[in-house]
């Protein structure tokens, strides 16, 4: 007699290293592959096609790998990853078939207001979207997550008006690695920044509390 498992059964977690491969690998085959033919020219099918359209043909197949990778293992994807998913597609997409770099340097724009303007309008509408998307690994109090919310959506607009800026002002070089480097440190920059609030407004599971309500 065999042991089956379950259909219903709760996957494994991934392994962290997979789960760093998904996340960030596209990005940094997207930078490696720019800055092996940022000042050359690579011709196919009687096109030119510079260095960030070569790096652009490289990263949207990879990034939709990742997620169908991501979703075999899981069964699931975010909406910020199927949002940056179907951004990912369309601009890159634009960017690959008119030869235009225009349409890739403005994804992170329209990625960061989409997701601003969505949790301004959770805010509006009283409902705790952020809470929904991250409420498993950082469970809050209701204020927590609203002042979290706050500054998340000023961090991406922020990051919005940043990208618009260097994208129309520097050289491809340097919005490639605002892109894959910068915009990375500044998220980090402001995890960090929050870490106060976050402890602050934690909710602490029962089962590590003590009488008072503190962390035994």
């Amino acid at each position: 007699m065999t042991d089956r498992t379950p259909a219903s059964a709760p996957r494994a977690p991934l392994p962290h290293s997979l789960k760093l491969a998904l996340d960030y690998g596209p990005l940094v085959a997207f930078l490696v592959v720019f800055l092996l033919y940022r000042d050359r020219t690579v011709h196919w099918g009687g096109q030119s096609y510079p260095g960030l359209i070569v790096a652009t043909l490289v990263f949207v197949p990879l990034t939709i790998a990742a997620n169908a990778v991501l979703w075999a293992r899981t069964r699931k994807l975010s909406v910020m990853q199927l949002v940056t998913l179907v951004i990912v597609v369309i601009f890159g997409g634009l960017t690959i078939w008119l030869n235009d770099e225009r349409f890739i340097k403005m994804k992170p724009t329209f990625i960061y207001l989409l997701l601003a303007g969505m949790l301004g309008l959770g805010l509006v509408l009283r409902r705790n979207w952020l809470a929904l998307a991250m409420g498993e690994m950082v469970p809050l109090a209701p204020e927590g997550w609203r002042r979290l919310t706050l500054r998340m959506t000023g961090l991406f607009l922020t990051l919005a008006v940043l990208n618009e800026i260097i994208r129309r002002t520097q050289s491809d070089t340097t919005w490639v690695l605002f892109k894959t480097v910068g915009l990375i440190a500044l998220t980090f920059v402001f995890l960090m920044a929050n870490v106060p609030l976050i402890q602050r407004y934690a909710l602490i599971p029962e089962e590590n509390a003590g009488e008072d309500g503190t962390p035994r």
